[in-house]
């Protein structure tokens, strides 16, 4: 983390360096298995190093493009440019791009692999929905995650996932195409959907025990900007109103539109959630909203007793 006036959560490193260690370990087991089996990975290795290369150094573009987002100048958005000045000179830290989406949609991002490289969106509904004190609370959580090189580290954290599915993807492919070479030899093309089977199996495994420790990782992330946001103002409650006003408004955006930004939950300051069962809820991205607020409500009283 790159020195900055939010405070050092230690809780959150240790975290990181858990999951990256339990990931690396995940990461070996499974190559070995492929090699076990007689499978080539260096291919589905190089597409996925790939994606991760790709991701790591666009993930700014991508999430713009996603949301429709456009920079703006101090001059098209004067009061938001001035907040977030405010704020980059609490914290000591270089000031982001700005942007803006133009949706109806309450939300914000913060994304870049660092704080050179970083931008900070938010969309017309929330800076219509939240006073200027509540905006600010938000784009301070969001600012935290910059700090705290959230993007980066959630990008490599999620390599092995994509490198797991795609293994999926090519074993399923070369089963429908007669093995495609799979196997330990030609000679033993009857071992060939026993192979696919094993790799696929495996692959899945994988990719849930991933899934599982980035989410995990994600939640907690969420919590910690909430925590260093709300110091960084020093006003908790102002986060939580924004928090309460973001999550219930969220219910009044339809429910095509939920569907289409979910795909960017992790950037998000609150999660899109269309109705209904979903794995967005199974394993979610952000902690529920109860444990948000009383987090905050927790911090509230004892940034109170040391006014």
């Amino acid at each position: 983390m790159a020195r900055t006036r939010f405070p050092a959560d230690h809780g959150l490193s240790s975290r990181m360096l858990l999951t990256m260690f339990l990931l690396g370990l995940l990461y070996v087991v499974f190559v070995a298995v492929l090699v076990a089996l007689g499978i080539s990975a260096w291919l589905v290795l190089l597409i996925a190093g790939g994606f991760l290369f790709f991701q790591y150094f666009f993930s700014d573009r991508i999430a713009l493009y996603s949301m429709r987002g456009r920079e703006v100048s101090p001059q098209q958005a004067p009061e938001l440019h001035q907040m977030i000045d405010r704020l980059c000179a609490l914290a000591d830290m270089p000031k982001p791009r700005v942007a803006i989406a133009e949706s109806d949609l309450p939300n914000a991002f913060a994304t870049g692999r660092n704080q050179k490289a970083a931008v900070l969106c938010v969309t017309t509904g929330i800076m219509r929905r939240l006073s200027e004190p509540e905006l600010e609370a938000v784009l301070s959580h969001e600012l935290s995650h910059v700090a705290h090189r959230d993007v980066a580290v959630m990008t490599i954290a999620s390599f092995l996932g994509v490198l797991a599915g795609l293994v999926v993807r090519s074993s399923i492919y070369a089963g429908a195409f007669g093995g495609g070479g799979w196997g330990r030899s030609n000679d033993n093309r009857d071992n060939t959907g026993l192979v696919i089977l094993l790799v696929v199996l495996a692959s899945a495994i994988v990719y849930a025990l991933s899934f599982l420790l980035t989410r995990l990782l994600s939640r907690y992330r969420e919590l910690s900007a909430d925590r260093a946001g709300a110091i960084l103002t020093g006003r908790p409650s102002l986060l939580a109103s924004a928090l309460v006003k973001v999550s219930g408004d969220m219910a009044r955006i339809p429910t095509r539109d939920l569907r289409a930004a979910e795909p960017l939950n992790a950037f998000f300051f609150a999660p899109a959630l269309a109705p209904g069962f979903s794995f967005s809820s199974l394993f979610a991205t952000h902690p529920s909203l109860e444990r948000r607020l009383d987090q905050l409500a927790k911090l509230e009283t004892q940034l109170g007793r040391h006014a």
